[in-house]
């Protein structure tokens, strides 16, 4: 669930980063450009309008190619603000002086798109986003104010325009921003709640470990003192072997604790009451409270072999766990003749070294993992 919510919460950064470039692409080629061709006779200098367009084109392929693959702009927007907005100068340079805040003047109310792009996903947006607006507005009243193009009707057109232009770049990039901080909220609070299912699972599965181990003490003392209750003589060498493993048994179930349940030392749990109700005389020290997490893979490989040599253990098995930040060591010792041995250290895919020594009877088998 958590990984589906976070998948949710990327996606809406991608493809609200992509409506940005959708926006600007779709003004840019078919309102920039079509006044550009349409209007070719308004401009005096024309090439340098259509070299604007162009170097407006390939600031917004830079931009893009960023919000496409990290969905944020630029690592270092300074030149390319810059560069755009001497798009805008250039632009009303081109035009007669009679066209300036006509239809063919389409950089001061474009070009705040790129700056909507190159901004995406930065720490001061916002800062950075009015900056540049302030400046677009700030350049298109210098050229006025430098043209005498200071009549009630431009001066309407001017404020018509840069209001509305703010109002949709910013406005976007706000609603696009305040979305996205509900979708981490979301992520945020998904991941609370697993690990709050998570703690509660964990807690349920030490409550019936407890109960499990209260149940398994009984029983052992339980079988033991009904032998001797029906007359068996603790003298007899069999009723002293039972009573050698009950002990050993009640000893480790006693001693064992896992306040954080662990599936490595679960398992081999497992197995240990597996050879003991084979009457197979377990040796088990508390294996500790802390074990590193395993990375996929390792865990297996560390289990595989002591587990063959605990199960085919004939009579008596020593099981230990090793483990410090980023080491776990699982070996058992039992007297094991079938077990099939390496003479050289076998290194598993996953990193895992096990190693063998066969000496007196008993098998020695240990299973390493270092991480990095």
């Amino acid at each position: 669930m958590t990984e589906e919510i976070e998948q949710v919460a990327q996606r809406y950064a991608r493809f609200t980063a992509l409506g940005a470039a959708v926006i600007a692409a779709v003004w840019h080629l078919g309102y920039d450009l079509t006044v550009t061709i349409t209007g070719w006779s308004a401009f005096r200098w024309p090439w340098l309008a259509l070299a604007a367009w162009i170097a407006y084109s390939a600031i917004f392929v830079v931009a893009l190619r960023s919000l496409t693959g990290t969905s944020r702009g630029p690592a270092r927007i300074g030149e390319l603000a810059l560069a755009t907005l001497a798009i805008d100068v250039a632009v009303i340079l081109s035009l007669r002086p009679g066209e300036l805040l006509g239809i063919s003047d389409w950089a001061w109310g474009s070009v705040g798109w790129i700056a909507v792009m190159l901004v995406w996903g930065r720490p001061r947006w916002r800062a950075e986003l009015i900056a540049f607006l302030a400046a677009n507005a700030g350049i298109m009243l210098s050229a006025m104010i430098l043209t005498g193009t200071l009549d009630r009707v431009s001066i309407s057109k001017y404020l018509v325009v840069i209001a509305g232009g703010v109002t949709m770049q910013l406005g976007y990039a706000w609603g696009c921003r305040m979305l996205l901080a509900r979708a981490e909220d979301a992520v945020v609070l998904a991941r609370r709640l697993a690990a709050d299912d998570a703690l509660r699972q964990s807690a349920q599965r030490i409550h019936a470990d407890r109960l499990r181990r209260y149940a398994a003490i009984r029983d052992v003392a339980e079988s033991l003192l009904h032998q001797l209750g029906d007359g068996a003589d603790p003298g007899d060498p069999r009723v002293r072997e039972d009573c050698t493993a009950g002990a050993m048994r009640l000893r480790r179930l006693i001693t064992e604790r896992e306040d954080v349940p662990d599936e490595l030392v679960s398992a081999l749990r497992e197995r240990i009451e597996a050879a003991e109700r084979r009457k197979v005389m377990v040796t088990a020290p508390p294996f500790g409270d802390y074990l590193p997490g395993l990375p996929d893979g390792v865990r297996e490989d560390l289990l595989r072999a002591p587990i063959r040599a605990l199960d085919g253990a004939r009579s008596r098995a020593r099981v230990t766990v090793s483990a410090m930040s980023t080491m776990v060591s699982v070996a058992v010792v039992a007297d094991n003749d079938d077990l099939p041995i390496s003479a050289a250290p076998v290194q598993e895919p996953s990193g895992v070294v096990v190693t063998y020594q066969r000496q007196g009877g008993e098998v020695w088998v240990n299973s390493i993992w270092q991480g990095p």
